[in-house]
């Protein structure tokens, strides 16, 4: 007797919800809970989760990767859309491509050679960018260290954070550090430290709104300073 329709289908239907990378190619993968991993060579399109963190192996291609509680990595060589995150870290590995990225509470650490056409902007957590990285917009978050190791980026603000302009690093635009708002619980507001490198250049301005501890080196290329006395080093 030959088996019914349904019955046929039933273990190849229960394999696709389960695996959701035997999505077609160019298809978008949702979930709820549970991490996500798109695999080497692999093209899909959004790429989202609401309790799991999101993994995007080597040389794949995704949309939009979205995660409310999860961290984000990308591999080697990838191409992707905006990166967004509520609670987790980003994480970018060589020579990848992306539309920007935007964290609440998370770091975020982008390798050697990776670009990100738009902003890369964190309410809490450090970002750090390896050599031949370029951002073609701003660097920006509230708190948490921001540092640039031979790096380019059109420019960081931050209102807590300290900053770090390496060697052979460059600012197309301002570096900006903006007054607290609000009031403030705790007693002396800490003083954020920017050092601006040996062989480092900002082309913009360096404004800063409140109190900092500025370090510019002899071998450095700056531009107008406003709001602070830098220390030549």
């Amino acid at each position: 007797m030959k088996a019914s329709l349904p019955a046929v289908l039933l273990p190849t239907m229960l394999l696709v919800f389960a695996s959701p990378m035997l999505l077609a190619d160019g298809g978008d993968i949702s979930k709820v809970n549970g991490s996500t991993r798109v695999e080497t060579g692999r093209q899909v399109g959004e790429v989202e989760t609401v309790n799991g963190s999101i993994i995007i192996e080597e040389s794949a291609t995704a949309g939009s990767i979205d995660t409310v509680n999860g961290s984000i990595r990308i591999g080697r060589g990838s191409t992707v859309g905006a990166v967004e995150s509520v609670n987790g870290s980003v994480t970018v590995d060589h020579d990848v491509e992306m539309e920007s990225i935007e964290v609440v509470n998370g770091q975020v650490k982008l390798r050697e050679g990776a670009r990100v056409d738009g902003n890369i902007i964190s309410v809490n957590g450090a970002i750090k960018l390896e050599p031949r990285v370029v951002v073609a917009g701003r660097v920006e978050n509230t708190n948490g260290a921001i540092k640039l190791d031979g790096a380019q980026t059109g420019g960081i603000k931050t209102v807590s954070g300290d900053i770090v302009v390496g060697k052979g690093s460059r600012v197309d635009g301002d570096v900006v550090v903006e007054k607290k708002r609000g009031f403030n619980l705790f007693g002396k507001q800490r003083v954020p430290k920017v050092v601006i490198g040996p062989g480092a250049e900002v082309t913009g301005t360096m404004r800063f709104e409140r109190e900092v501890e500025l370090h510019v080196s002899d071998r450095a290329r700056v531009g107008k300073i406003i709001g602070a006395k830098p220390i030549r080093d």
